[in-house]
């Protein structure tokens, strides 16, 4: 059982896997990678139960056959072999020959028949622009909770209708919700489904290796999600439960607004930041008249005080946030730009937003603090 496949496409297979493969194990299998071929091209599955994908790349099969591989391993040897062609043979006792030029190594596989078996592809709901789709994770990724005990929380809530696609996540502590106008082809009614926090990275990595116009199959079964670009596919275990009524607790009276430069702000920011209570992280903003103050203080560490420049003239304000979470925000955004915080009072949400809206409709609200 023997196969040769160009460095660079194996390569660039092997990297996707990596997130997938499971590190810290009392299942041995799940550290390996199982590859397949046949005809003239080679499929490379890999899982940790929860999390699956099932990539590939073209190949010279000199004799149809399949084995498992360690992961890593595997991964530091393409990567420290001159760019040419790798040629697998499959040995005894499942060892595994890797060659390519003068270079050769033996690796120990295990028995192919060890490895779970990843479900079966159901035909696709609907088709999503991959761009659209990497837009809505990177922007609410960073929210998602990752206390395991609020288990409907540790993903976001995909939420499809025929002309919107729109995604939310919570910690309990903010709430990060993006939409879109999208025409959804196919879809009639509206579709629902919380996507867990490691499939969402998983999903931006397969993403960022599609093509510009590529589109994102995606489909379900009783338990498992599957999101296809191309002939990739990532299989992740549906999240059951409630996600919490997010629309609720979005802010409908924060008529206190004032726009900033996004830069300004997330430096200073990072600056006040610094003698912030390390355990609370804490900051207070105080807005006044032609002004945004940003202080901390800390028992162990001092004070810091810095003011920005703030077209506003209603009434002054004092509200503490974490920092952390404002900074997880204005990271999002990127350099450049403008940001909008809106606030009603000391005890209610806060809310920002992009200074000028684009495509994406994006509001982030983030809870008070006492201090």
């Amino acid at each position: 059982m023997e196969f040769s496949t160009k460095k660079s496409d194996l390569l660039r297979e092997l990297n996707l896997t990596q997130g997938v493969v499971e590190r810290k194990t009392t299942i041995p299998i799940l550290s390996n990678l199982l590859l397949e071929f046949e005809g003239t091209s080679l499929r490379i599955s890999a899982t940790d139960l929860e999390l699956g994908l099932r990539c590939g790349c073209a190949a010279k099969v000199k004799k149809d056959g399949a084995g498992t591989i360690p992961a890593k391993r595997l991964l530091e040897i393409i990567r420290s072999l001159p760019d040419s062609d790798v040629r697998f043979k499959i040995l005894e006792n499942h060892w595994v020959q890797v060659t390519c030029e003068r270079a050769s190594f033996k690796l120990v596989g295990m028995a192919k028949d060890n490895f779970p078996v990843l479900p079966v592809v159901p035909k696709p709901l609907v088709s999503i622009p991959a761009g659209v789709l990497s837009g809505l994770v990177q922007k609410t990724i960073f929210a998602i909770s990752s206390e395991e005990s609020r288990y409907t929380l540790n993903g976001a809530l995909l939420l499809l209708k025929p002309e919107t696609v729109s995604m939310v996540a919570t910690d309990g502590h903010r709430l990060a919700l993006v939409e879109k106008d999208s025409k959804i082809p196919g879809l009639s009614n509206e579709l629902r489904v919380l996507i867990p926090r490691k499939a969402m990275g998983e999903l931006l990595k397969l993403v960022a290796e599609a093509d510009e116009n590529a589109q994102v199959d995606f489909s379900k079964d009783e338990s498992h999600l599957f999101f296809s670009v191309g002939e990739r596919v990532l299989i992740s275990r549906m999240l059951t439960g409630q996600f919490p009524n997010y629309e609720a607790v979005l802010p409908r009276e924060n008529n206190r607004t004032v726009e900033l430069d996004r830069d300004l702000l997330a430096a200073a920011v990072r600056r006040v930041a610094l003698l912030a209570d390390e355990r609370s992280r804490a900051i207070r903003v105080q807005l006044e008249k032609d002004k945004l103050e940003i202080s901390s203080t800390s028992g162990e560490y001092g004070e810091a005080h810095e003011t920005l420049d703030a077209a506003y003239a209603g009434d002054a304000l004092h509200i503490g946030f974490n920092y952390q979470y404002l900074l997880d925000f204005l990271d999002v955004l990127g350099s450049g730009g403008k940001v909008r915080l809106e606030l009603k009072d000391e005890q209610s949400a806060g809310q920002l937003r992009p200074g000028a809206e684009d495509s994406l409709r994006y509001r982030y609200i983030i809870m008070p603090m006492r201090i």
